[in-house]
């Protein structure tokens, strides 16, 4: 893989706009986009100047179709998968955590570790072609950190959630917004009009409660969780996690033995 992509970010007047910029890939993260990611969401952390932060696929196919799954070709055992799920939990961790609000505009797919970054920022906003998942029972066989599934559960509803992790179902845009996962559903053609009013309200509110507010609905949605790690060492160690990855390098159907 020679593509490792980037994320960028720019910084105009008091609005962050960060990019996910590997469109050939349907902006599929790599180690070094999630690094990147990490990097930019500290320096948000730190730039009270930033009244909101703006996340976007390029290309107009994908928000993030996920973690690339080629890079999961190196991991022989369980612990590769803890040490993975512990990584992308921290990087969604800072983005909750970022002081001001958020919004995810998403054209397209929307899935895997996608989903995660989106249900993670504050707002969303979609193309009415966009689709929401997580079909990691068809295409991987690994599983979800239980925070990000907390998140899930908080932003989609469980039975909703269910659907995405247990039948690999995709959900529409028309779902998301009648669910109440969308703050607004836009053509193309009106997208980027109804970003920019959505960021001007939220850049003219209090700074303050805007954060303690998002503070307060954090830790709500992930207080008391259980431990899980044997759970995420129990999926990424079985024969059909490893099958998953042969087959999806090979372009080929895998074939689950449920070991």
């Amino acid at each position: 893989m020679t593509d490792q992509g980037q994320v960028r970010l720019q910084i105009e007047a008091d609005v962050a706009s960060v990019l996910f910029d590997r469109p050939q890939a349907r902006n599929a993260m790599t180690w070094a986009m999630y690094e990147q990611l990490a990097a930019i969401n500290r320096q948000l952390s730190a730039d009270r100047s930033v009244r909101v932060a703006v996340f976007r696929g390029a290309g107009g196919q994908a928000f993030v179709a996920g973690t690339d799954i080629e890079q999961f070709a190196a991991f022989k055992t369980g612990e590769d998968g803890v040490a993975y799920e512990r990584q992308i939990e921290a990087g969604i961790e800072l983005m909750c955590k970022l002081p001001m609000p958020t919004v995810a505009v998403v054209e397209g797919w929307c899935v895997g570790g996608g989903l995660a970054i989106a249900t993670a920022c504050d707002f969303r906003l979609a193309t009415p072609g966009a689709k929401f998942g997580v079909p990691i029972a068809k295409t991987l066989g690994n599983c979800l950190a239980i925070a990000n599934v907390a998140r899930l559960r908080a932003a989609l509803g469980h039975q909703r959630v269910k659907r995405m992790l247990l039948l690999a179902e995709f959900i529409g845009a028309d779902e998301a917004l009648a669910c109440g996962f969308l703050h607004a559903m836009e053509a193309s053609e009106t997208l980027d009009n109804a970003t920019h009013a959505l960021v001007q309200r939220l850049a003219a509110l209090a700074p303050v409660t805007q954060r303690v507010s998002k503070a307060t609905l954090e830790r709500l949605a992930t207080h008391d969780l259980a431990e899980s790690e044997d759970l995420i060492r129990t999926a990424y160690g079985s024969d059909d996690f490893h099958e998953g990855v042969a087959a999806f390098v090979a372009k080929r159907p895998p074939v689950w033995s449920g070991q």
